[in-house]
C-alpha cells in the first residue's frame, strides 16, 4: 500500500520504532490497516537500526476491532491471524500502548505483543460471542495461558470489557501509566525481553472451575451458538498443542461467521451506530441541559424520572397533589432499594440520586427546566391541556417532550406556541430498564431539538429510534397489526398458548398473549375503543379482548386476563377464555382449523415485516434496520434473528408476500400487501437495500 495513504505511519524515536494506527474513529481493523500493520512490522523485523517496536492507536484509542462491514464482502487478505502471527514472530520487543479500546481483534493484536502498556483510560477485551463469533486469531489460546481455562471461559463468553485496573490485576496488561503512555512505552521498549504468550506452557487450572465456568456461560448462552464453540476451543488449549489450538479457533470463527445468528448479530450492531444519523441534523448542536423535569408520577413517570437520575441530572417531579407527588418518591425509593437489595447500588448512591430528585405540586417549579417529560395519562384532552399549560410556564428554548404512545404529536405540539420545542419521548416500561426510545418528531420539531433528544438518550444509556408522527409511531403501530393477527389466529383455531409457545419457540421471550397480561388488557382496549369510530368497517375484529376486559379480567394485575395466574404468578390456560373463544366462533360460523408452531410464526413476522414496509415507504421509519432495533429492544423480537424486517429479508421476500397475501384473505382491510413489499419482492431485492436502490426517506427529513 502506499505510504502516504495507508492508515499505518512509522516514526522513530532512537533505535525504537513506533508503528501508528490512525484509522479514525476507532482504529477499526480494515484491510488497510491489517496491510500497513504487516508491512511495517516485517519492515522493522529487518531493520537492522531497530531494537524494538511500540504499536500505538494514537490518543484516546487502540483497535476496537473488526471493521464489520467488511464481513459482508468477499474475504481479503491478508487475514489477522497473518498480522498476529507476524507480530509475535517479530524478533524485537514490542511494546502495545493501549490508550482507550483495545477490543476483540485489538485486543488479539495486543496479546501478540510482548508487552502491553494501559493508560487509566483503557479498555480491554474478547468481545466477539456479542457478535455471535468467537475470537479467530488465536485470542482464546493466548488469553487462557495468560489467565486460565476458568478465567478465559468466563472473560470470551461474557463479551467482558475490562478497565484498565482489572484488566491489570488479571495480567492483561503489564503496567498502568499515569503520565504520558507513549513516551513511557518507547523508555520501555527496548530493554523489554521477547515474551510470547504462545511459547508458554499449557494451561492448568483447576478443572471443577473451568467446568463451572463453563455451566454457567451455557445457562446464559440464550441460544447463541458461539458461546459453546468458544468453551470447546478453549479446552482444547489444554492439550498443550498451540498449532492445533489455533486451528481449531481459526475453524469454528469461519463456520460461526457465516451463520445466521452472526449475520443477525452484526447486522443489529451496524444499525445501532446508524440509527442516530438523522437528515438534517447536520450541524445541529443539542441544547445544554443541566435541569430536568417530569410531569406524573405513576409507574411510567417514576421509571422516567430514575432513568434521568441515573443519567445524573436533577429532576423535578411534579404531579396533582402533595399526596400524588409524594406517592411518586415512594415508587422512585423503592426502585432503588430493590437495586440495593440486589447489589446493584449501595446506600450512598441510593441517597445520591434521591438527593437530586425534587417532588412538587406546583407547575412554577417546571420555569427553570432546561427539558420537561409529559409522563401524564394516555388521553389526547390530557395531554393537550398540560402542553397549553407549559407553554405558559416554561422557559423560552426549553425542550417540551412528551411520553405519548400512541397520540398525534402535531395536536399536542399546536397547544404551543413553539411547536419547534415540541418532541415525543416514548419510554418503554419499566423505563429506567428498558433500553428502547422512540424519540418521535413532528412537523415542525426543530433539528437541535431532535439533536437534543438523541443527546439525552446516549446520556441515559438508550437506544434512539427516530420515528415520524402517525397513529402508534414505529413500535406501537406495528405492534397493533402483529396483536391483531394474533387474535385472528386464535379465532380462527390456534389456542392462545399455542401461539404463545409458537412465538418462545422462535426466540421471544414471552409470548403476545402473555405479554398483553403482563402490559394489562385495559391499555389496549382502551386503544381500540379511540379508534372505534373510525375503523374501516372492512378490517376484521375480534371481540375476545373486549369480552375478557368487559369481564374484569385485565391481565396480571386482576389474577387473569388471557391466562389464569396462581398466587405465585404462574400463569396456565382458563376454561372461561376457552369460553369466549368458542363463543365468538359460532357467532361468525368459524370452524376452527389448525396451525403448526410454523404457520403461526411465519404469520405474524409476515404481517410485522408488511406493516413495517409501509411505515418505511411513509416515512414514519428512516431505514429498515430502526424497525429492527425498536422491536428487538423494546419489543422483546429475538435478537439472533435480527429484527422483523432482517428476518423477512433472511427468508426471502417472494415468500413473505406470499404469507402477507394469505393474511390479507383472512384480515381484509388494513392488511393489504405494501407496495414497497411488492416492489422488492417483484425485484428480487430486500428492505435493507431499499435506500441504496435510490428511494426517498419521505416524512422525517
Amino acid at each position: 500500500m502506499d505510504a502516504l495513504t495507508s492508515p499505518v505511519t512509522i516514526s522513530r524515536h532512537g533505535a525504537v520504532a513506533v508503528v501508528r494506527i490512525d484509522h479514525p474513529p476507532v482504529n477499526a481493523l480494515s484491510k488497510g490497516v491489517r496491510q500497513g500493520l504487516l508491512d511495517a512490522v516485517r519492515a522493522l523485523d529487518a531493520d537492522a537500526a531497530v531494537s524494538a517496536l511500540v504499536l500505538s492507536g494514537g490518543p484516546g484509542r487502540f483497535v476496537a476491532g473488526a471493521d464489520l462491514r467488511e464481513m459482508a464482502l468477499p474475504p481479503d487478505a491478508p487475514f489477522l491471524p497473518e498480522v498476529v502471527g507476524a507480530l509475535e514472530a517479530c524478533t524485537k520487543p514490542v511494546v502495545a500502548a493501549l490508550d482507550g479500546a483495545a477490543l476483540g481483534g485489538g485486543c488479539e493484536i495486543a496479546l501478540a505483543c510482548d508487552v502491553r502498556l494501559g493508560s487509566p483510560t483503557a479498555l480491554v477485551g474478547l468481545t466477539e460471542t456479542r457478535l455471535g463469533l468467537i475470537p479467530g486469531a488465536g485470542g482464546t489460546q493466548r488469553l487462557a495461558r495468560l489467565v486460565g481455562v476458568a478465567q478465559a471461559i468466563a472473560l470470551v463468553c461474557e463479551g467482558r470489557v475490562l478497565k484498565a485496573g482489572e484488566a491489570l490485576s488479571l495480567g492483561l496488561l503489564d503496567a498502568v501509566a499515569e503520565g504520558d503512555l507513549l513516551a513511557e512505552a518507547i523508555a520501555r521498549a527496548p530493554s523489554e525481553a521477547k515474551r510470547r504468550l504462545s511459547a508458554l506452557p499449557a494451561p492448568a487450572g483447576d478443572p471443577a472451575a473451568a467446568e463451572a465456568a463453563a455451566a454457567k456461560a451455557l445457562k446464559g448462552a440464550k441460544g447463541v451458538p458461539a458461546i459453546a464453540e468458544a468453551i470447546r476451543v478453549i479446552k482444547a488449549s489444554r492439550d498443550g498443542d498451540f498449532a492445533s489450538g489455533l486451528a481449531a479457533e481459526r475453524a469454528a470463527f469461519l463456520a460461526l461467521r457465516e451463520s445466521p445468528e452472526a449475520k443477525a448479530l452484526r447486522h443489529l450492531f451496524l444499525a445501532e451506530r446508524e440509527a442516530v444519523k438523522v437528515p438534517g441534523l447536520e450541524g445541529a448542536k443539542a441544547r445544554p441541559l443541566a435541569s430536568l423535569a417530569v410531569i406524573g408520577a405513576g409507574t411510567m413517570g417514576a421509571g422516567i424520572a430514575v432513568a434521568l437520575l441515573d443519567a445524573g441530572y436533577p429532576v423535578t417531579l411534579v404531579e396533582r397533589d402533595a399526596t400524588a407527588a409524594q406517592a411518586g418518591v415512594e415508587r422512585i425509593d423503592a426502585v432503588y432499594a430493590r437495586q440495593v437489595k440486589s447489589n446493584r447500588i449501595d446506600e450512598a448512591r441510593k441517597a445520591e440520586r434521591l438527593a437530586r430528585l425534587t417532588p412538587s405540586s406546583d407547575y412554577a417549579a417546571l420555569a427553570d427546566a432546561d427539558l420537561i417529560v409529559e409522563a401524564a395519562f394516555e388521553d389526547q384532552a390530557v395531554k393537550t391541556d398540560i402542553f397549553g399549560r407549559l407553554d405558559r410556564i416554561a422557559k423560552q428554548g426549553a425542550v417540551l417532550a412528551t411520553n405519548t404512545s400512541y397520540l398525534d404529536l402535531d395536536a399536542i405540539a399546536a397547544a404551543t406556541a413553539r411547536p419547534q420545542d415540541v418532541v415525543g419521548l416514548h419510554f418503554f416500561a419499566p423505563a429506567n430498564i428498558m433500553k428502547l426510545l422512540e424519540v418521535v418528531k413532528a412537523t415542525h420539531t426543530a433539528p437541535d431539538v431532535l439533536a437534543t433528544a438523541l443527546a439525552l438518550a446516549k446520556k441515559m444509556g438508550k437506544q434512539p429510534v427516530v420515528a415520524g408522527n402517525c397513529d402508534g409511531f414505529i413500535g406501537n403501530r406495528i405492534y397493533a397489526v402483529y396483536r391483531r393477527h394474533a387474535e385472528y389466529l386464535v379465532e380462527d383455531g390456534a389456542a392462545p398458548e399455542a401461539v404463545d409457545a409458537a412465538l418462545e419457540a422462535f426466540g421471544f421471550a414471552m409470548g403476545i398473549f402473555a405479554v398483553s397480561d403482563m402490559s394489562g388488557l385495559d391499555i389496549a382496549y382502551a386503544m381500540r375503543m379511540r379508534r372505534a369510530a373510525t375503523r374501516d368497517p372492512n378490517e376484521r375484529y375480534v371481540a375476545i379482548a373486549d369480552a375478557l376486559v368487559e369481564a374484569g379480567r385485565l391481565g396480571r394485575k386482576t389474577g387473569a386476563g388471557w391466562y389464569a395466574y396462581d398466587a405465585a404468578g404462574n400463569r396456565m390456560p382458563d376454561a372461561f377464555v376457552t369460553r369466549a373463544i368458542e363463543q365468538a366462533r359460532a357467532a361468525k360460523g368459524i370452524v376452527p382449523r389448525a396451525f403448526t408452531p410454523a404457520d403461526i410464526q411465519l404469520r405474524l413476522l409476515a404481517v410485522m415485516a408488511n406493516e413495517g414496509a409501509k411505515a418505511l415507504a411513509e416515512g414514519i421509519a428512516l431505514r429498515a434496520s430502526d424497525i429492527d432495533l425498536a422491536f428487538v429492544h423494546g419489543y422483546g423480537f429475538p435478537r439472533l434473528k435480527g429484527g422483523p424486517m432482517f428476518a423477512a429479508d433472511t427468508l426471502g421476500l417472494p415468500a413473505i408476500l406470499a404469507e402477507v397475501q394469505a393474511a390479507h384473505a383472512t384480515g381484509g382491510a388494513g392488511s393489504e400487501p405494501a407496495p414497497l413489499l411488492l416492489e422488492r419482492a417483484a425485484a428480487g431485492g430486500t428492505f435493507s437495500d431499499w435506500r441504496k436502490a435510490g428511494a426517498p426517506m419521505g416524512g422525517i427529513q
